[in-house]
């Protein structure tokens, strides 16, 4: 594939129908591994996992949620295999799982169906083992709208016989063929008839393909471990609907129990839309274009376990004719940060090391020992130069202090500027604070800050 040839975004979404059921006791729980061919000059196509969806419990016409996201390029013969196995245990090894069947295609084969939808025979040594049905739509990499949801149940029907329900939604899109699609499905709550789901977001492509007037499907069920949910009731509505805000309470109509009461029936629950709220989600050229501001602090390792700057084989050993590799790791990552910030300053610090006029442990220091601000990367390299001088490296690696420093800087931010701080340790790679330092990357994770580790 050249790499260099414009690409479509596609999303695959899949199910299978009839599949083999090869459990004793229970269905099959079924996951779809999806393979693309990769070509090389030197040998026939080899087929590359490019995903998989998740696992579903016995069934055996499973709908995925899991969606397939793959480059389309129009003039190249993509080759696509789809596997189906089922799961016996958690390891990702395929050989582990029984293998229910398989079928190939041509990406192509798939956009150019009617609805770009395609219905394919698994096939496995003994024939054919049920079907698997990929549907094919272009993402829309640009900016993006998002339904965010705050979904009650309130009096649901009971369908166990010695406990309440155990209820759980499924949302679909309603295709123009007069078919349906899973795009998004709640957690089970457990023997509640009053269920309160978690907070939840849906695209409004994935869920009505961008026309808010558009209808679509919720349908309410009460879990069953073996795979057959029974039917609490469905309603259908809009975007634009619920949003606006002019309704707040749907009702779930179960078609078979309104036959059979006639007069007597209601409905079968209510869905009470607590939230139904559209929010944008932009790419990071709109963030930029916008006017946000990127601010970057470095933060080095100099602990013992770098080995001594004076040695060839330490990390911060000084070679006149080349830079070490934290050196190199400076220039690599700063040279493009720059770029999206306009003083040209960054923050630098040290770790790990004892520093003058003392010689006390520091977790964190500026890198030229008095301000942590300096210009650009030769002053991040200057200032990198002279704590190799001044500082004598020891330990622990503690990575906490570096991250709360930024996360202070961050939630000044929030307040304040349009503005982001992008946090980036260099260390080689042990750590001796992680407990500290999950929790520090918990505390900071509401706040503009990203942290990455090189």
């Amino acid at each position: 594939m050249n790499p260099v040839s414009p690409a479509t975004k596609l999303e695959l979404t899949l199910k299978a129908n009839n599949l083999k059921d090869c459990d004793i006791f229970s269905k099959s729980d079924p996951i779809c591994v999806v393979f693309e061919a990769v070509h090389s000059k030197d040998s026939r196509p080899q087929f590359t996992e490019i995903g998989r969806t998740e696992c579903v419990m016995n069934c055996l016409n499973p709908e995925w949620n899991t969606k397939i996201v793959l480059d389309y390029f129009f003039e190249e013969r993509q080759r696509l295999k789809f596997e189906v196995y089922d799961i016996d245990c958690p390891s990702p090894d395929l050989t582990k799982h029984d293998f229910l069947g398989r079928a190939e295609c041509d990406l192509a084969e798939v956009v150019a169906a009617s609805f770009s939808t395609l219905t394919l025979p698994l096939k496995d040594l003994g024939g054919q083992k049920g079907t698997i049905t990929i549907h094919a739509e272009e993402l829309d990499e640009g900016q993006k709208e998002y339904v965010n949801f705050i979904i009650y149940g309130r009096k649901l029907d009971k369908k166990d016989f010695f406990g309440k329900s155990d209820p759980f939604l499924n949302f679909y899109r309603l295709v123009a063929n007069g078919s349906r699609q899973l795009v998004h499905r709640t957690e089970v709550i457990k023997r509640n008839l009053n269920p309160e789901w978690q907070p939840f977001s849906i695209s409004v492509r994935a869920l009505c393909q961008g026309n808010k007037d558009r209808d679509f499907l919720i349908e309410c069920f009460d879990y069953d471990n073996d795979g057959g949910h029974d039917l609490i009731g469905v309603t259908y509505t809009t975007v634009n609907k619920l949003v606006s805000g002019d309704i707040k309470e749907l009702e779930l109509i179960n078609e078979k129990k309104k036959k059979r009461k006639l007069m007597k029936y209601k409905n079968s629950g209510i869905l009470r839309i607590q939230r139904a709220k559209l929010e944008q989600e932009y790419t990071f050229l709109e963030f930029i274009q916008g006017g946000l501001q990127l601010d970057f602090t470095v933060s080095i390792d100099f602990t013992a376990s770098n080995g001594p700057v004076t040695l060839p084989t330490s990390l911060h050993y000084c070679n006149p004719r080349t830079n070490n590799e934290y050196q190199m790791a400076i220039n690599a990552v700063l040279e493009i940060c720059q770029s999206y910030n306009k003083t040209k300053k960054f923050n630098a610090y040290g770790f790990g090391a004892q520093i003058p006029p003392n010689y006390a442990t520091s977790h964190l220091f500026p890198l030229n020992l008095s301000n942590p601000e300096v210009e650009g990367i030769d002053g991040v390299m200057q200032a990198y130069d002279h704590a190799l001088r001044k500082v004598t490296i020891y330990g622990p690696t503690n990575f906490a202090p570096t991250i709360n420093e930024a996360a202070k800087t961050a939630a000044y931010y929030s307040n304040h500027d349009c503005r982001y701080q992008v946090l980036l340790i260099i260390t080689d790679g042990i750590i001796s604070d992680m407990n500290q330092t999950k929790d520090a990357i918990i505390t900071a994770s509401t706040l503009p800050l990203s942290v990455s580790f090189d």
